[in-house]
């Protein structure tokens, strides 16, 4: 995580990684860091201060009174920072809300590293859920992207050990360590729990992504993988890159992009959006919404009055549904694929000495219509979803199945195996010859020993080959471009 950000203007600010799905990842590629990217207002803690508490009230003096009584009677002796610190830790643990959270040390000056954005991490926006944490979207192309992990994904245990009542922070920094080294993570998906062993890696710098559809020379295909300080430039080169290749409409991707800085969502949807035109709102607990337009103030005059088209799913988040819900909204833009995560509140981050800050909810943000999609997301305008075996649990036990075993993990694998053109029979979880046959047969195909049973290599080399069958049938993507040139 990284020093804080200069304000652009009085714009709440964000940082993130996040999570989705159809990855696989084969034991030698997998590489993590963590990072946690939320819309955030960077703000000094007295600039807030509306209005002052009476601090010498009875709930106060109850609080002072049980802070006594145990500095002075506690048959042991106690630390004092200790007890503030937790004193902090309950009032802001009984929001109840995952994005609210008291730091110190590390994990303080870890956080203004992630919302300054150039810290490492597993590419994946991670939030807490319960007594847990949860993956809320893994960047496209990282490596928890790469590694088949999910939306919704609760890691339950880090190299074994319980992240039970464990913080985001704290579960983000046990996540890191040195390019190289391996971390193991387990993860609950649904009802399926399984473990994942990741190499560590450095996260990509870049943001965006841009290409001419090599079928359709008139598309031009943007990728934007996060909103960092560097992500209107990018776009703004993008465009002009591919309007010089002759592209005449655009494909905008937003899925598994977890947000990032508020401002950049911002200035980009300016550009496809009518100037005096709204782009979102944000509604503190009193007054009314300050409202955000479009104008050459965020666009710097730099308009894109093209066709287009935007991709989300539900790894598309915070930021990413602001820009998809002003475009959508406010530019009448079609949103092409799946659900978006949810995610409709603006933090604040507040320092309080040097070692320790607090970063709270202080606002929920709206989209042009006023609508709050918190916990509920975006839907699309047209549903675009992935082949059934995308959504597919991953199997990385590195156990081998053989002839009469049955497992679950057995069925999933006989699922791919009918994806990629073998017939493994009835898909029951069963090895049955028939499976066996299908599994030599892949082998043969694939150049590998053809020993009739799914062994490490197999899965790997099976599961890598569902991934590029996923990336070939991309309906989301193939919908837009047919919506774009017919």
């Amino acid at each position: 995580m990284k020093e804080a950000p200069k304000s652009e203007s009085k714009v709440p600010k964000k940082r993130k990684r996040r999570v989705s799905l159809l990855v696989y990842i084969s034991s030698t590629l997998l590489a993590f860091f963590v990072g946690i990217f939320m819309t955030i207002l960077i703000v000094g803690l007295n600039s807030r201060t509306s209005q002052q508490l009476d601090t010498s009230s009875a709930g106060f003096s109850k609080i002072s009174q049980v802070y006594q009584t145990i500095s002075q009677q506690y048959y042991r002796k106690t630390d004092q920072k200790k007890l503030i610190n937790g004193a902090i830790k309950g009032m802001v643990n009984s929001l109840d809300d995952p994005y609210s959270e008291y730091l110190t040390g590390s994990d303080a000056s870890n956080l203004d590293n992630t919302i300054s954005g150039s810290f490492e991490g597993i590419g994946a926006e991670i939030q807490k859920k319960g007594n847990y944490v949860e993956i809320v979207s893994p960047i496209a192309g990282s490596p928890a992207k790469k590694a088949g992990l999910k939306a919704n994904d609760v890691i339950t245990a880090i190299n074994g050990h319980s992240t039970a009542g464990w913080s985001a922070t704290k579960t983000t920094n046990k996540i890191r360590g040195k390019k190289g080294t391996k971390v193991t993570l387990t993860i609950k998906r649904d009802q399926q729990s399984f473990k994942i062993t990741l190499k560590r890696d450095v996260i990509p710098v870049k943001t965006v992504n841009a290409r001419i559809d090599k079928q359709h020379p008139t598309v031009g295909y943007i990728q934007i993988t996060s909103f960092s300080e560097p992500t209107f430039k990018e776009v703004k080169t993008a465009i002009k890159k591919l309007r010089q290749e002759g592209a005449k409409s655009f494909i905008l991707d937003v899925r598994s992009n977890p947000g990032g800085i508020m401002q950049q969502a911002l200035k980009i949807s300016s550009m496809f959006v009518a100037n005096g035109k709204t782009l979102m709102q944000v509604k503190a607990r009193t007054g009314q919404p300050t409202v955000y337009k479009a104008g050459k103030s965020q666009d710097g005059g730099f308009k894109v009055k093209e066709p287009v088209k935007v991709l989300i799913d539900d790894g598309s988040a915070s930021a990413s549904e602001i820009f998809a819900a002003a475009l959508n909204q406010s530019a009448n833009v079609e949103l092409i694929g799946t659900k978006s995560f949810g995610k409709g509140t603006v933090q604040q981050v507040s320092q309080l000495d040097k070692k320790s800050e607090f970063k709270i909810t202080v606002a929920k943000w709206l989209t042009p219509n006023g609508n709050w999609i918190n916990k509920r997301g975006l839907t699309p305008n047209i549903e675009a979803k992935y082949p059934s075996y995308a959504y597919l649990p991953m199997v990385s036990d590195q156990k081998t199945y053989q002839l009469e075993d049955v497992s679950s993990k057995i069925k999933t694998l006989q699922t791919e195996l009918k994806a990629v053109g073998q017939d493994p029979g009835t898909i029951n979880g069963y090895f049955s010859t028939t499976t066996q046959k299908a599994v030599v047969a892949f082998q043969a195909a694939n150049n590998l020993d053809q020993t009739g049973k799914l062994d490490t290599a197999t899965i790997d080399k099976l599961q890598t080959e569902i991934t590029k069958k996923i990336s070939d049938n991309d309906v989301a993507y193939n919908k837009a471009v047919e919506q774009l040139t017919k």
